[in-house]
């Protein structure tokens, strides 16, 4: 892919009178983490919602591989290679964390789901889930249940699960969000392992694990992105400094 992975243009969403994405442009390039940071309420994981397609803009446009889908379903935008992992980790705690890969690969392979066999006796599901559970550090925990696994096993899982839908792009809604700072060391390391293989934007408030990671940042304050570049010039950037005041940056 020569073009961007995932490209916004003038994107526009608005709550009644009050605007939270307001004219929005950004690209996330190929192999490369774009992160997107700001204060609390800046309307980033509205912004995440409306690329994944859970949330409709009101203008601009949304691309993903270069294909317009601004208008898409989530289920189009993810067989056009988007996955997502989400701000409150979304498994299903009941099932072992291989089924729950098998499953995200079940759904990625578009097989209908039996409702009266399970995922785990199927090598075909189980192999590429497998793998994923290995590729992210829990190759030994896939028969333990979800639910019984460590906060930050938790997150690692769901990445798993995106990443067994073989996508282009992920989005990554604050992944080190209640995780041990020796389970945040973990994960960064994780997703540090994966750059260069997908498109990665990522939300985050830890600021060491984003500057550690992105390639890019940009900066969102109530819905507008005030500054984007590289860590050295967003960190120089005085209006990117009067946004933070008051928080770790």
């Amino acid at each position: 892919m020569s073009g961007p992975a995932i490209a916004l243009a003038g994107l526009n969403k608005a709550f009644g009178a009050l605007t939270v994405t307001d004219t929005v442009t950004l690209d996330v390039r190929p192999g490369e983490i774009h992160a997107l940071i700001g204060p609390n309420g800046a309307g980033k994981t509205t912004l995440i919602h409306q690329i994944a397609g859970t949330l409709a803009p009101d203008g601009g446009t949304i691309t993903i591989g270069g294909v317009e889908m601004t208008g898409a379903p989530a289920e189009a935008r993810a067989r056009a290679g988007l996955a997502r992992t989400f701000q409150i980790t979304s498994i299903l705690p009941s099932l072992s964390a291989l089924a729950n890969v098998a499953l995200a690969v079940q759904a990625h392979a578009a097989r209908p789901l039996d409702l009266f066999a399970a995922a785990e006796p199927d090598a075909a599901l189980n192999a590429p889930a497998r793998a994923a559970l290995e590729r992210v550090g829990l190759g030994a925990r896939a028969e333990i249940r979800a639910g019984a696994l460590s906060h930050g096993e938790k997150r690692a899982l769901e990445i798993a699960m995106a990443l067994a839908l073989e996508p282009r792009a992920i989005l990554f809604d604050e992944p080190m969000a209640g995780v041990s700072r020796e389970e945040s060391r973990r994960l960064v390391a994780l997703l540090a392992s994966l750059k260069g293989r997908y498109a990665m934007l990522l939300v985050e408030h830890d600021m060491e694990a984003v500057f550690s990671l992105a390639d890019r940042v940009s900066v969102l304050v109530y819905g507008r992105i005030i500054a984007s570049g590289t860590v050295e010039e967003v960190r120089a950037n005085p209006e990117v400094k009067a946004a933070y005041i008051g928080e770790d940056f």
